[in-house]
């Protein structure tokens, strides 16, 4: 099983790499630039063609282990590659949100129907909301250098490890191949990064790590809390973020910089720091689900309130220095006019 594991992942991982040497190149690095601006982090135009490789890498290690071998995983990677499709349209062209939204849910309602098969109409309905959400929020969570990439290399190497455990083959090689591929890009995204992932690399990872955590479940791989728990610090930030927001009555589809990892970034932490912050919280999380997904229900339930009192307690404490920093910064700007 885990030589069937690593020519994919090492597929994955060459093929990315070769992908990123083209977009890197002088011609490549002028194609889609990142131009910043009042909602940016970055200060210099960056490339966000980055998903590309990463898409380049899930596709070979598709091919190397075998296409009609991934059984619904296949299906469900072909969704995610016709909706980075879209995704790639939408950072050449700029679609409408819209038209956005709607391809999110479109993909989330072919991969529930025809790779996983629900057919119970009030669990379809929960389970297309989480995985449309999941798709829009990995989008959300690629603001900062390292962020999005770390998170998908821990995130779907905890998937591969307990597929593998199960014995899901499909499941298993996919999701290695798909931390593989990131892997690589990761290289030349970590502070201060050389290229983005844009779209057509952070909504179909945010898509798979959704679809493919499902379908981990319904296959009895893990249970349905784990796909949650392991990208919990993803799922708190802009879960937290958005519904602040709404009870601000602020316009919540428009860019802003008010997401917790943002926050640490501007209140000095800087992108690195920011990053192992953000590590260290998910590899945590990864390591809890790991360790309690075959316990009782108990210690599950258990599990998942510690974990879920530790990040309350991370945002409280970047809230209070956020409150502090914004103040002080009120009173210096005062204090110079």
């Amino acid at each position: 099983m885990r030589a069937m594991l690593f020519l994919p992942a090492l597929a994955a991982f060459l093929a990315s790499l070769a992908c990123l040497a083209v977009l890197l190149s002088p011609v490549g690095k002028k194609l889609m630039l990142d131009r910043p601006n009042a909602r940016s982090l970055h200060a210099q135009a960056v490339p966000r063609s980055g998903g590309m490789a990463i898409a380049a890498g899930v596709a070979a290690c598709a091919v190397a282990s075998g296409v009609a071998a991934l059984q619904g995983v296949g299906a469900i990677l072909a969704i995610a590659a016709a909706l980075a499709a879209v995704c790639l349209a939408d950072d050449v062209f700029t679609l409408p949100a819209l038209v956005r939204l709607a391809a999110h849910f479109a993909a989330a309602a072919a991969a529930l129907s025809l790779a996983i098969g629900i057919a119970e109409p009030a669990l379809f309905l929960v389970l297309l909301l989480a995985i449309a959400w999941y798709a829009n929020l990995y989008n959300f969570m690629d603001g900062a250098d390292g962020l999005a990439g770390g998170m998908t290399v821990l995130g779907f190497g905890a998937y591969a490890w307990v597929a593998q455990q199960a014995g899901h083959g499909a499941l298993a090689t996919a999701s290695a191949g798909i931390a593989a591929a990131t892997l690589a890009f990761l290289l030349v995204n970590f502070h201060p990064a050389r290229l983005f992932m844009g779209d057509v690399g952070s909504v179909p990872l945010g898509f798979l790590a959704g679809a493919l955590g499902v379908l981990g479940w319904h296959d009895g791989v893990w249970p349905l809390w784990f796909p949650v728990l392991v990208f919990a610090p993803f799922v708190c930030d802009a879960t937290l973020t958005l519904v602040k927001r709404l009870l601000r009555r602020e316009r919540v589809w428009t860019a802003h910089k008010d997401h917790y990892y943002q926050r640490l970034v501007r209140m000095g932490f800087g992108h690195r720091a920011t990053a192992w912050i953000e590590y260290a919280a998910m590899a945590g999380c990864a390591a809890t689900a790991l360790l309690f997904r075959a316990a009782d229900p108990g210690a599950q339930a258990g599990a998942l309130g510690a974990a879920a009192l530790v990040l309350i307690a991370i945002a409280a404490w970047i809230d209070i220095r956020w409150s502090r920093w914004s103040r002080t910064r009120r009173d210096s700007r005062g204090a110079a006019a």
